[in-house]
């Protein structure tokens, strides 16, 4: 590979702020090794949670203007009045499924001729995805899940994820607790999120069960229960669940929900919710005097979804509210025994920065890196590839209407 190729990694512009990045300073020294035709830029910022002289103590150049670059990557949204015409970017766009916070940088990449390669959609030819955070979304949402249930109980103090130095310092406070006794935890989901989330319960040594027993037993030691959409809906003929036909048709099914509701305390929401499925409980459901769930880390964060009590998202810096089971309104955080408490974070992987990064670069460098600096079209980077060159790629064609494309 002959030709030059720069790189420059942008300062996050998004509000509130995030301190992640796509590459550590550790992987960019060990990318210019693997491809020295390839030069690496930093954008300064002083919220990144490795400073900039962290990348210049390793030669890796501090640079204001990246307009010389070809390639910009970032991780959340960019501020459209600062894209640069013309270049490639990469990050997380959430423009996909019409978010209509960002048509308007969507309408702008299109108008300055981006071409915009979201990390969403890289995936294998299988649709896996390569690169993703959602494995420390679930691992620091069940840690928000405990450490709101120790203030509501007042049993235990957990210091904020973010304030810990890295994942080893938030598990080892995590060993300090002690969970009362037959209290009962559910995780939703059987992906990298709900992953995620068992790791750091099993971290407490809780032990795990069964969902039939979770239902039906009571225990003198904590437990939690991993369960999946076989569990919590049924199809509306009473058919045998079969999970293709759930994915492709999921408004064939009902919540069969309402049964953890009545032994749950503490709730971990991880599971992927289409929004043609069904939701998990009503406002009503929630005021039944027999529903018995005190706290929920909602993960998924499925605004006014499958889950009532999840009104709005929460922020690292206030990650709590409560919610009124009788008037389906938001209170205070910990105000009244009988709410609950909700957690609703929507950029968890944020609490422990350095660690999500370093593992979402790895990632980068093992699946998508030699593509992307060989300029190597190969099929995983043009599935991801939204728009380029002023148009809307023909996978992407039913944005049409939504980003009110130009020059058709």
């Amino acid at each position: 590979m002959d030709k030059r190729i720069r790189v420059g990694i942008l300062r996050e512009t998004k509000n509130p702020p995030d301190r992640r990045v796509p590459l550590t300073p550790s992987q960019i020294v060990a990318l210019q090794e693997l491809y020295p035709s390839v030069e690496f830029y930093i954008q300064p910022s002083d919220i990144r949670c490795y400073s900039n002289e962290e990348y210049e103590y390793l030669m890796i150049p501090i640079k204001e203007d990246l307009s010389d670059c070809d390639i910009l990557m970032g991780v959340k949204e960019v501020d459209k009045r600062l894209f640069i015409e013309g270049k490639t970017y990469l990050f997380f766009a959430h423009v996909a499924k019409k978010q209509e916070h960002n048509r308007e940088m969507l309408r702008e990449m299109l108008h300055k001729k981006i071409k915009l390669i979201d990390y969403e959609y890289l995936t294998t030819d299988k649709g896996q995805r390569v690169v993703a955070f959602g494995r420390w979304a679930g691992i620091v949402g069940a840690y928000n899940a405990l450490r709101a249930r120790g203030i509501k109980t007042n049993r235990f103090k957990l210091k904020p994820a973010f304030q810990c130095r890295d994942l080893d310092e938030m598990w080892a406070g995590l060993k300090m607790i002690q969970l009362k006794p037959g209290l009962k935890i559910l995780v939703t989901g059987e992906g990298r999120v709900a992953s995620g989330a068992m790791e750091t319960l099993e971290v407490c040594d809780l032990v795990r069960v069964s969902s039939e027993d979770f239902l039906t037993r009571e225990y003198d030691v904590p437990v939690v229960c991993q369960i999946g959409p076989q569990n919590y809906v049924r199809h509306i003929d009473g058919r045998p669940f079969d999970f293709n036909n759930f994915i492709n048709h999921p408004e064939e099914y009902e919540s069969d929900f309402l049964k953890y509701t009545k032994v749950t305390d503490v709730l971990v929401a991880s599971h992927f919710w289409d929004p043609r499925s069904p939701l998990f409980f009503t406002q009503q459901d929630a005021a039944a005097d027999d529903f018995r769930i005190s706290v929920i880390a909602d993960i998924s964060c499925d605004i006014n979804g499958p889950i009532a009590s999840t009104l709005r998202s929460t922020t690292i810096a206030d990650p709590f509210y409560s919610y009124n089971r009788k008037t389906g309104q938001e209170e205070p955080a910990f105000t009244s025994h009988e709410n609950i408490t909700v957690m609703s974070i929507d950029n968890l992987p944020g609490e422990l920065p350095r660690d999500s990064s370093s593992d979402f670069g790895h990632q980068l460098m093992e699946h998508v890196l030699y593509d992307l600096v060989t300029e190597n079209e190969s099929p995983m980077i043009q599935r991801a590839t939204i728009v380029n060159d002023g148009h809307l790629t023909p996978q992407y064609k039913h944005l049409s209407d939504f980003a009110g494309e130009i020059n058709h």
